[in-house]
């Protein structure tokens, strides 16, 4: 895939922000395993998202993480579940790993 440059201001436009897992269900209406998350964002508050991120993680192995997503775009419907926020990850052959901050930082705090 060739990569386009873009602008410093295109950059400042998406929200990527720092949140800790407070909550993880499973999703069995989802066409591919795929967990519903919840993420504390702080002054942003408490978004819900759907990830495939199944074969990586366990529901436990999730909660208390701080993880990275993107709070601006908008929600999406993904069958019965209203997705508030990207989950951001790597793509691998194992599977998606998780983007997720090297020591604590406040929820909410935005990437720069």
């Amino acid at each position: 895939m060739e990569s386009k440059d873009i602008s410093w201001a295109d950059f400042e436009k998406v929200h990527l922000c720092a949140g800790t897992v407070v909550r993880v269900e499973p999703f069995p209406e989802a066409r591919k395993p795929a967990w519903k998350v919840w993420v504390d964002f702080g002054p942003h508050g408490i978004r819900k998202t759907s990830a495939q991120i199944h074969a990586l993680y366990a529901a436990a192995d999730l909660v208390g993480k701080q993880i990275v997503g993107v709070i601006n775009f908008p929600p999406k419907q993904v069958g019965p579940f209203l997705s508030e926020f990207l989950l951001t990850g790597f793509h691998t052959d194992a599977g998606v790993v998780v983007t997720t901050v090297e020591r604590p930082v406040p929820n909410g705090a935005r990437l720069a």
